[in-house]
């Protein structure tokens, strides 16, 4: 497939040979000692990272999940089947663009200074890619950047975007030489990218290191032909606080990504005006559709034409509707994680066929979770568990034993250290995170992380999330909002395992918030945190009494129906 823009790869800036020690001492000028992940005379491993936009951990089979078991993904279980799981993986700021720049560089939102989508990443600060491609490494992007406008001077050595979030179909692709229309769905094409890539670059005595980052399935959740009658009735299973009346959580209450009443009608759940017409309803971006060929739009509404005949001719209740969205956002969701899977198994018969998977290390992740009706929710952005959890599943033939399951907490500030462990580099005295390598044995260190730290920024913004903060320890988490709702919330994941009751102001439970509280300072102290309010600010006395206020009004209703 030749694909406009891609060139074969150009010399690398520095030998191979260049030692292990001066490259880790660029910028900082101090490393951490640590272990080398490679022995005397050992091929160093290739590294595929394959991160996908918005994934859920319950809509991947290998977790277990109801979802999973009607929408499997088998490519990406394969994945965990030959290698790792990490049952507990979290992100520490639950939006694309913090998420990505967490990951490239081993720091916190406040430490690599992109905070919020809508920022300019600083490209020429230190990366893990970079660091990789200057020992001797190959490197590679394609797919989904969303940092700035290209990955131009951030040391990748060949790379192909998505022009900002990109398009389903027929997307614009950023490349050095310029921007192209590339025709077809947008997974396949960065699959096509990356193999090509992979074709022409693995036969070299040099290690490679490629991400393929895709856009889905990142709102507005479009799958690809082929897939679009994969899940039409098929019925999921609507989540018991579908319904949430947000007691007590008065931030919760005020956001806007409620499935039922925030989704955009046409533009989203593809909703046509009456029984028969094709025109969709409240769509404010029609850029999505009308790029597609006459061809594809008749392929991909023509599918969807008799739901929408059958939800335009029934009188349905509002409690009905509500349903009915839910069940159609579900189909097109999964459908469109459908080819996110095809692409992992076409990455890994590559590397089986091709000689490669021995001494390949495979990742695959998400930026963040997703919600999938929890909360009557879409979107991500709140620190509750299913957009803290991340998907994240590994492996690495004879070094990752098959079938391993990680428990111990790990998050996407720890992907850089790994990257470089993985490598033969030492880590940075930059880098917040550890290197993952530790816990893959299945025999955590004594001092590995108990607790993790959260921070999410962007308010006012999309959605109107609040800014808030936060530590998850175990069972227990604690969380502040700031700003005009200045808030306290816990919980008790073991008894409260979808967290409805708010229990800041429980007297059974103030030991454990203070010693929380204690937690959530040490981290903010030791993450050098200082954005937002410090935990000893006490909470004003007009935000405490319209905090009582609203949980006085609200103790006469049930949490859910």
């Amino acid at each position: 497939m030749n694909l406009p823009g891609f060139r074969a790869p150009h010399p690398l800036a520095l030998l191979a040979a260049i030692t292990l020690a001066s490259c880790a001492t660029v910028e900082t000028g101090e490393v951490h000692q640590t272990r080398p992940s490679t022995t005397a005379g050992q091929a160093r491993p290739n590294i595929i990272f394959i991160m996908s936009d918005d994934h859920a951990q319950t809509a991947i089979s290998a977790y277990g999940t109801e979802i999973g078991k009607l929408a499997p993904t088998p490519n990406i279980d394969r994945i965990a089947a030959n290698g790792a799981l990490f049952e507990n993986s979290y992100v520490t700021n639950s939006l694309c663009g913090p998420s990505r720049a967490t990951m490239l560089t081993g720091q916190f939102s406040h430490m690599h200074g992109f905070t919020q989508n809508g920022q300019k990443f600083d490209n020429g600060q230190w990366n893990w890619v970079r660091e990789l491609g200057q020992s001797g490494y190959k490197t590679a992007l394609f797919g989904k950047w969303h940092l700035n406008y290209s990955p131009e001077g951030a040391g990748i050595d060949d790379w192909a975007v998505l022009d900002d979030q990109g398009k389903y179909y027929n997307p614009d692709i950023i490349t050095p030489t310029g921007r192209s229309v590339v025709e077809g769905y947008a997974s396949d094409i960065v699959t096509d990218y990356s193999i090509d890539w992979l074709e022409n670059n693995a036969g070299s005595d040099e290690p490679f290191a490629i991400l393929i980052h895709h856009k889905a399935p990142h709102r507005n959740f479009m799958p690809a032909i082929r897939h679009l009658q994969k899940y039409i009735g098929t019925e999921f299973p609507v989540p018991t606080n579908y319904f949430d009346h947000y007691d007590g959580r008065p931030a919760a209450a005020a956001q806007e990504m409620n499935i039922y009443r925030d989704m955009y009608e046409g533009h989203d759940l593809k909703m046509t005006t009456e029984e028969g017409s094709t025109e969709l309803r409240f769509n404010p971006w029609t850029d999505d559709f009308d790029r597609m060929t006459q061809e594809q739009r008749d392929a991909y509404f023509g599918a969807l034409q008799p739901g929408n005949d059958a939800m335009n001719a029934a009188d349905m209740s509002e409690r009905e509707m509500a349903i009915w969205k839910y069940q159609r956002y579900m189909d097109e969701y999964l459908g469109t994680v459908a080819a996110v899977d095809e692409s992992v198994g076409r990455v890994l018969d590559w590397l089986e066929t091709s000689g490669q998977a021995d001494n390949t290390i495979v990742v695959y992740t998400s930026d963040q979770g997703f919600y999938l009706g929890e909360h009557g929710w879409f979107d991500k952005r709140f620190m509750y568990e299913e957009s803290l959890r991340t998907p994240l599943v590994m492996q690495w033939p004879g070094h990752i034993a098959p079938g391993t399951r990680v428990g111990v907490p790990v998050q996407n500030v720890d992907y850089a250290a790994t990257f470089l462990d993985f490598a033969g580099l030492a880590p940075r005295d930059s880098i917040q995170g550890r290197s993952l390598r530790e816990v893959v044995d299945g025999h955590p260190p004594a001092d590995w992380r108990k607790d993790i730290y959260y921070h999410y920024y962007e308010y006012p913004g999309f959605h109107s999330v609040r800014a808030h903060y936060g530590v998850k320890s175990g069972q227990y988490k604690l969380m502040r909002y700031y700003g005009d709702i200045n808030q306290w919330e816990f919980y008790d994941l073991e008894t409260d395992p979808n967290e409805m009751k708010n229990r800041i102001d429980d007297p059974a439970v103030q030991g454990i918030v203070k010693e929380m509280k204690a937690r959530l300072d040490a981290l903010r102290t030791q993450y050098r945190d200082s954005d937002g309010p410090s935990v000893g600010d006490p909470l004003t006395a007009v935000a405490k009494g319209k905090r009582d206020a609203e949980a006085a009004a609200g103790a006469g209703h049930h949490a859910h129906h």
